[in-house]
């Protein structure tokens, strides 16, 4: 279960992160669903949907587009309420044990639904401009994740985020592959050598992929 203090945190990191890029991301209001719809389609690939070939689902990469949908939501539901952190923890918290949904006409138990039909089902909720945190909690279920699974994986991709910015990603310069393997790959070696039970965990870890990232590419 994902604890309040944990909500609390990412919502507070989410919006850091936004602004980062943006200053006036919640003026702007830019379409985090949309991105959901995306990174909905990219979670369907990385399952394997078609029928008419052997597909092997990639469960490591499907997490990761978990991890990348949560912070789009998490994004929407600050928009929804203006900002205004108590509020979006709330909302996070009374949806997230949400069994079912009503949508076109329809009402869909998620515990029916496979882990493709939650996807759709997930897109098509996002093209209507509609967050429902009690789907992507059975998705987690079903990716094999635990909110604690998730909770550590988002603050280490909220770090690496961070870190992309510092160095130069909206501007272009950024160098995102390192000694032939992404910066995802050096995360998440990095995140293997660090306790993430630590309460200096977020600072380490972007100390580790700051010396790591100067010296491959220096």
């Amino acid at each position: 279960m994902l604890l309040e203090n944990q909500a609390a945190t990412m919502l507070q990191l989410q919006d850091k992160m936004n602004a980062k890029v943006n200053p006036d991301w919640l003026a702007v209001k830019s379409p985090f669903l949309r991105a959901v719809v995306i990174e909905g389609s990219e979670a369907i690939e990385h399952h394997g949907w078609k029928w008419w070939k052997k597909q092997e689902c990639d469960l490591e990469q499907l997490q990761m587009e978990l991890v990348d949908i949560w912070h789009f939501l998490l994004s929407a539901v600050l928009i929804e309420h203006d900002g205004e952190q108590q509020a979006s923890k709330a909302t996070v918290m009374a949806q997230i044990e949400g069994h079912s949904v009503d949508f076109d006409g329809k009402t869909y138990q998620f515990n029916e639904l496979d882990l493709l039909a939650k996807l759709e089902l997930l897109i098509g909720l996002s093209a209507a401009k509609r967050i429902n945190i009690g789907l992507f909690t059975t998705l987690l279920a079903d990716c094999q994740m635990s909110w604690v699974d998730l909770y550590t994986q988002y603050i280490c991709k909220n770090v690496l985020n961070f870190f992309r910015q510092d160095n130069g990603y909206k501007q272009g310069t950024y160098i995102k592959e390192w000694a032939g393997k992404e910066d995802n790959e050096h995360l998440v070696e990095i995140m293997a050598e660090l306790d993430a039970a630590d309460a200096a965990f977020q600072d380490n870890l972007y100390q580790a992929l700051d010396s790591r990232y100067k010296s491959l590419n220096t």
